[in-house]
């Protein structure tokens, strides 16, 4: 009965950071996210150097789906489909366009940076996927 008790306190303190957590990072990826709206031009040029295949649809269509992801995210609703969806588009973009490894000098350091926030972000949108899948 002790052990029971312990293990229901610990869940409900683990509550509290959790969510937190969730609202910080559905928040962070929304607002990031939202500020792709403010230069979209700059965004589907990006988009396009890097390969991107039709980037006048891609890169709104992506930068719509980050702020509805992290929106759900933040408040919980469709977690399965919100922390999915952030966690497909973080492994893509991480890897495809800030490949800091094969930028020219002068971008590698942006790009390094970009490269490991986003990994920051993916790692916390896969601790919320497994959450999800709970």
């Amino acid at each position: 009965m002790a052990v029971d008790s312990e293990r229901q306190d610990a869940t409900e303190n683990s509550v509290g950071p959790s969510r937190l957590g969730r609202v910080l990072l559905g928040l962070g990826l929304a607002l990031q996210a939202s500020e792709d709206f403010r230069d979209m031009e700059d965004n589907v040029e990006y988009a396009e150097s890097a390969g991107v295949p039709m980037p006048e649809v891609m890169a709104p269509f992506a930068s719509g789906m980050m702020v509805t992801s992290g929106v759900c995210l933040a408040l919980w609703r469709l977690p399965r489909l919100a922390t999915g969806a952030a966690v497909t588009f973080l492994t893509a973009v991480t890897l495809t366009m800030h490949d800091f490894w094969n930028a020219d000098e002068d971008d590698a350091s942006g790009e390094r940076l970009a490269f490991f926030g986003n990994v920051a972000m993916l790692g916390g949108a896969l601790v919320f996927l497994r959450e999800a899948f709970r």
